[in-house]
Order: C-alpha cells, then structure tokens, then sequence
C-alpha cells in the first residue's frame, strides 16, 4: 500500500434516517460530487439489478472478513454494531483474498464484508481511469455485480505501500516509486501471491514505472509479521505492506510515494449482498462508517497486530464502547 495521496474526506457521524438516505445516493451516485466521498452516507450504491435500500432482508447477517487482521477486526465492528441494532450478526474470518470473498457474497454464504474502493473497483474493473475518492466512488455502481451493492464509505483509507527500509533507503536514495524504478531489477520485492497479476501489482509497476523486480517472493501474510520479517533481514529488499499497518512506524520503514497513482483511493467500505440487509442493518453499518477513520484503522492495527496481540473482537468491542454504539 502506499503513501496516502488523495486527501481523505471529512468525518462526520450518520444520525440520518436510511431510508432518506438511501434515496439520495441512488439519485447521485454517478456524479463527481457522490455523496459516498463523505463519511455521513449510510445508504447502498448498487447496480442496477440490485434491489435498493434492501429493506426486505431478513434473518441473521453473516459478516466475512479477508485473510488479513484489519479485515478481521473491521467485520467484528460490523457485526457488533449490528447487534447492538437489534440485528442477529455472527462473523465468517479470514476466507480468503478478494477473489474469493467476493463471489462468497454472491453466493450468499456471507452478506457483507469490508472491502476497500480503489482495489474492489479494480477487482471489477481492470481498466478504471478512476484515482480519487470521489471519482472511484462514483465508478463503482456502475460495475457492481448483480444483487450487491456497498454502503456508505469511511473516511478511514488503507493503501498498499511499496515499503523499504531505512538502511535501503539511504543506499539507493529511495523517496519515490519513480526513484524505486531506476534499480528495481536490482531488488527483492515481497507481497501476497496475488500481486503478481493484479492491475495495481507487478503489472501496474511495469506499465506505470517501468518497475521488473529481479525476484518476486509471494508472502501470504497480508503484509504481516512474515513480511517484516523478510523485510528486516534483507531477505527482501521491497515489501508490500499496509499504510495503516504499526510495523511502519515500529520499524522506522520508509514508504515509497506513488506520484502516478498506481494505487487507488482506497477507502473502507462494507460490500452487501443487497436484498439481504434490512434499512437497520444498513443505517448500523453507516453509522461505522461516519466514525471510522483512518486514525482508528493505525491504532486498531497496532492492538491486534502490535505488541498488545489483542484479539480482534476484543479490539472491536473496545472501539465500539469507545465510539457511543455499545454501553
């Protein structure tokens, strides 16, 4: 993930009805001023099959979450807030990369799970032109499957980063992926085994700066400890690691900037399965997007992945106690 380029939208509490809102965003979802680039949306975006607003869904929820424990510690939140609504959630962690998890959403064996805008719009769409917040926001229902919609985004934001040492760095004066480009086939990259084909991994280094690391090592930890690990002992010289992720600054790494966007704006949001959440289910999952951001993500991830090891759905109940949904 790399350095924050887009700047992030305003934080604001939904307190909002979700039925009104729901209406609003259907009415502007393709236009540069999207109401999903602020942090008080609370309705879905869906694609045209879907059915809006979701009214209908009944039964309990079924919140999953990625192989990587961010993911996991946003699903527990998603579910505790549904509960505290009323509505009966459990969780389905760690399921597996984009790949999978979005077709388990399709198939109804979850019905939502956190999911991050420019990387979900790329997922769907290889050939996006969309870099903003605002102009991936309003790309997405244009391309969402069948019957799923996303809610509200946070103004939380979680990118990839090419990441390196400070040692590394200061060797081959390292600021930029421009600067990173003029001695990749000289280096080590290590990422998740995905990123060797996704639009914004080895391919998008190529085409974007021309970057062909000498070796491609598949690491599949999310940017976790293995990654830090082989990033330390210089058994990598490059690391695909989260922005949010507390290693960064544990570590003193250095995180590449990335002046042509390779990455997207890539803000969190909950992709549903749209007839199966009710107008209350969706207005509890908007309201953890009006207090989600990008602060909290660095914080959470440093109680689960630092030195604390804190369970996610401890972290979770502790964020939701501290942010007014839980007593």
């Amino acid at each position: 993930m790399s350095q924050p380029g887009p700047a992030q939208p305003s934080r604001r509490a939904i307190l909002g009805a979700a039925a009104g809102l729901t209406v609003a965003l259907a009415v502007t979802a393709c236009s540069s001023g999207n109401p999903l680039n602020t942090a008080s949306s609370a309705g879905p975006t869906s694609s045209a099959n879907a059915t809006a607003g979701g009214g209908g869904g009944n039964g309990s929820v079924v919140v999953g979450s990625a192989n990587f424990p961010e993911s996991a510690t946003i699903a527990e939140i998603y579910a505790g807030a549904l509960n505290a609504a009323g509505v009966t959630a459990t969780t389905k962690l760690n399921i597996g990369a984009r790949e999978v998890y979005v077709k388990a959403v399709e198939d109804g064996s979850i019905d939502v799970v956190p999911d991050y805008s420019g990387n979900l719009l790329g997922y769907l769409d290889p050939k996006t032109t969309a870099t903003t917040p605002a102009e991936v926001l309003a790309a997405l229902p244009k391309v969402m499957p069948a019957g799923l919609s996303v809610l509200g985004a946070a103004a939380a934001e979680d990118k990839d980063a090419m990441v390196v040492t400070a040692a590394t760095a200061a060797k081959y004066n390292l600021k930029s992926l421009e600067d990173l480009a003029k001695v990749c086939g000289q280096l080590t990259l290590g990422a998740p085994p995905e990123f060797a084909t996704r639009p914004y991994g080895l391919p998008g280094l190529k085409a974007k700066y021309g970057c062909v690391p000498s070796k491609f090592t598949p690491i599949s930890d999310g940017g976790g400890a293995l990654t830090v690990k082989a990033l330390l002992n210089n058994d990598i010289q490059v690391a695909d690691i989260f922005t949010t992720s507390p290693a960064i600054p544990e570590n003193k790494f250095v995180v590449l900037t990335d002046p042509k966007n390779n990455w997207l704006a890539q803000q969190v949001v909950p992709l549903i399965k749209t007839a199966k959440l009710s107008d209350a289910a969706q207005m509890a999952l908007g309201q953890v997007s009006g207090l989600l951001t990008t602060e909290d993500l660095i914080a959470l991830n440093a109680e689960v992945s630092g030195a604390q090891k804190m369970d996610p759905k401890a972290a979770a109940a502790k964020w939701l106690k501290d942010k007014g949904i839980t007593k």
